[in-house]
């Protein structure tokens, strides 16, 4: 039986157990609390592995190039890229708010106010780079500060030729290890994913869902419209790749994504779908791919768009031009210095709602209304992001000829 077990694909395996969990959510109730702890080691697991994968694999990726000048090409091509696509994500966003209208008519008179702290700052993003200690960025898990040191090492290891050889064979080793692991412990996701689903289906059901359907609708339409039209459109036309392969090979991060809410718990899994089945060469995955769960938030900009029109249509504020401008621009600066965790987005409604002209208590209000259901809508919006890395990733390994086609193209047995 465990042998049948195995031999059915993963995807299959996490799809089922999603599923599962879902049913027994409605069913158990908020019973199903009492086995959420399988799903949150589930993700302790994963996410142990978030540091020592990305400074193993980045140091190796940067050796395996042998000149690094060519980082600095990747790097800018995965900047602009998602960019670009943080910006499309943003357009979509205050397109399906504007078609929807989620906040017409709603009633915020019974909500309590709720206020959050405040989000890191992009100027203070980009002053934490440089870590004055990387020891205490590796254990803080610093991602933008342990990607500069990575780099660093790597230059260095390439710089000193033959003397450092053994060191980048040792990195080179590291990292096959990390992956190794990381396939280990994606055998345990069915399970922690079973958890995890049926948790959120049974405290936060129904019933919750009811209360905020359109705006609900609007973010999950909004998301499937972006990873259609942009990441679809960036794979087939741009790069002019084959769709279906690269849908096939993001499943099981997608499922993973959906079930954790976090784009940096996905990272292992993520990077190991990258490399594996789109045949993304290490030295792309491993940088743009961190980089991407640090400054990529497609899914993110798209829900806080469609958050601020809710706001402005929710407290009858008219909205011209300039004021979608405002928080198209506002929303990408923000997003930059937003945490790839759980229901981080809410810290951006602050700036982006008061952009528009909302007062503090209303900003609070419409924080109160949305916070007990923000994980419904934060498990899609980070399926997004994390297809979002899968794209520009597979884009650049296209642009910099570090994309095996023949990985990509090969279809898995179903």
């Amino acid at each position: 039986m465990l042998k049948t077990w195995f031999e059915i694909k993963l995807w299959k395996r996490i799809f089922a157990a999603l599923l599962a969990g879902i049913i027994v959510g409605l069913i158990w109730g908020d019973g199903a609390e009492s086995i959420r702890w399988i799903g949150d080691v589930f993700v302790r697991l994963i996410r142990m592995l978030v540091v020592p994968l990305i400074f193993t694999t980045l140091v190796a990726g940067v050796v395996s190039m042998g000149d690094p000048k060519r980082l600095g090409s990747i790097g800018a091509r995965a900047f602009v890229l998602y960019l670009l696509t943080t910006s499309a994500a943003i357009v979509v966003g205050l397109v399906m708010g504007s078609i929807l209208q989620p906040g017409v008519g709603v009633d915020l008179s019974g909500v309590e106010a709720r206020t959050l702290g405040s989000a890191m700052t992009v100027a203070e993003r980009l002053y934490a780079v440089i870590p004055t200690n990387p020891i205490a960025a590796l254990a803080e898990g610093n991602i933008l500060a342990i990607i500069i040191f990575s780099i660093l090492i790597g230059t260095g290891i390439v710089l000193c030729g033959d003397k450092a050889k053994i060191l980048g064979d040792a990195f080179n080793a590291a990292a096959e290890v990390m992956l190794k692991i990381t396939f280990l412990i994606m055998e345990l996701a069915p399970f922690g994913v079973f958890a995890l689903i049926a948790w959120v289906a049974g405290t936060q059901g129904v019933a919750t869902l009811a209360n905020i359907l359109v705006l609900a609708i609007a973010v999950y339409i909004g998301c499937f419209t972006h990873m259609i039209l942009v990441h679809g459109g960036i794979i087939r036309f741009i790069v002019r790749l084959p769709l279906m392969p690269f849908i096939r090979g993001a499943v099981d991060p997608q499922l993973v994504a959906y079930s954790t809410s976090s784009s940096a718990a996905t990272l292992p899994v993520t990077m190991a779908a990258s490399e594996g089945n789109h045949g993304v060469g290490v030295p792309v995955s491993s940088s743009v791919i961190p980089l991407g769960a640090t400054v990529n938030m497609d899914g993110t900009a798209l829900y806080v768009g469609i958050v601020a029109l809710f706001a402005a249509q929710a407290f009858g504020i008219p909205l011209t031009m300039s004021d979608y401008l405002i928080i198209g621009l506002t929303t990408t600066l923000v997003s930059i210095g937003t945490a790839s965790v759980p229901s981080a987005s809410l810290f951006l409604l602050a700036a982006v709602l008061d952009s528009i002209g909302l007062t503090g208590a209303q900003t609070a209000i419409i924080v109160g209304f949305i916070l007990p259901f923000d994980r419904i809508l934060d498990m899609m919006r980070t399926v997004v992001n994390v297809t979002g890395d899968l794209t520009v990733a597979a884009a650049v390994a296209k642009f910099e000829g570090e994309l095996d086609e023949e990985v990509y193209r090969a279809r898995p047995e179903i």
